[in-house]
């Protein structure tokens, strides 16, 4: 089961503040979208993603991949 639902819910949340005129929430609302692909990605990689090049861990220690 993916969780791409979420992403979904907060891009109709986006568009909803910025039809509404709440540009800082619309604003915050695409950030947080950012976030929760991207820790969707690191939970979905076991807690690794690729970033320019090199492998993070979710401790934060970078490291090439094998």
């Amino acid at each position: 089961m993916t969780n791409e639902w979420l992403i979904d819910v907060l891009a109709d949340l986006k568009a909803f503040a910025a039809k509404n005129e709440l540009s800082a929430l619309a604003q915050q609302l695409d950030l947080t979208a950012v976030i929760a692909a991207s820790e969707l990605a690191e939970r979905a990689t076991g807690g690794r993603t690729r970033d320019k090049g090199a492998w993070s861990a979710h401790e934060g220690a970078s490291r090439r991949p094998h």
